[in-house]
């Protein structure tokens, strides 16, 4: 996929989600920083990099799926060391493991240069029953 490109559906775009590379397995994506996301602090409120680390993750693993798969998060942690109060905001997911059910991602959260949380998910693999999976 190529850069700036919306990423997900509704929410994400009324965010500020973008994707600079989607492959199987890899998701680098990019979150605008502006008042969507901004708290009275000045930084980018939590809920929205979790929300960034969640559908990147989830992009990646989707590009992994076989037709009539689908999938969704099983749980996620995140950890935030510094707070972002600068942009841009870069998000690099990776496919750590995928079995037949369930799949295993990490995402690293950047603002400008700095390292401001880390995210680990799980995902289940779900099979639909020949029915075609929803497309990201």
């Amino acid at each position: 996929m190529s850069e700036d490109k919306p990423l997900g559906g509704g929410f994400a775009e009324l965010v500020g989600l973008g994707v600079k590379t989607l492959e199987p397995g890899f998701c680098h994506c990019t979150l605008d920083f502006g008042p969507q996301v901004i708290n009275e602090w000045g930084i980018v409120h939590g809920g929205a990099l979790f929300t960034l680390a969640d559908t990147g993750m989830g992009a990646a693993v989707f590009r992994t799926l076989q037709p009539g798969e689908t999938c969704a998060t099983i749980e996620m942690k995140i950890s935030y060391f510094k707070p972002a109060s600068q942009g841009p905001i870069d998000c690099v997911c990776r496919l750590l493991s995928r079995g037949r059910n369930v799949a295993y991602l990490e995402a690293v959260i950047t603002a400008g240069e700095a390292e401001v949380a880390r995210a680990t998910a799980s995902f289940a693999i779900i099979r639909r029953n020949g029915r075609a999976a929803p497309s990201v």
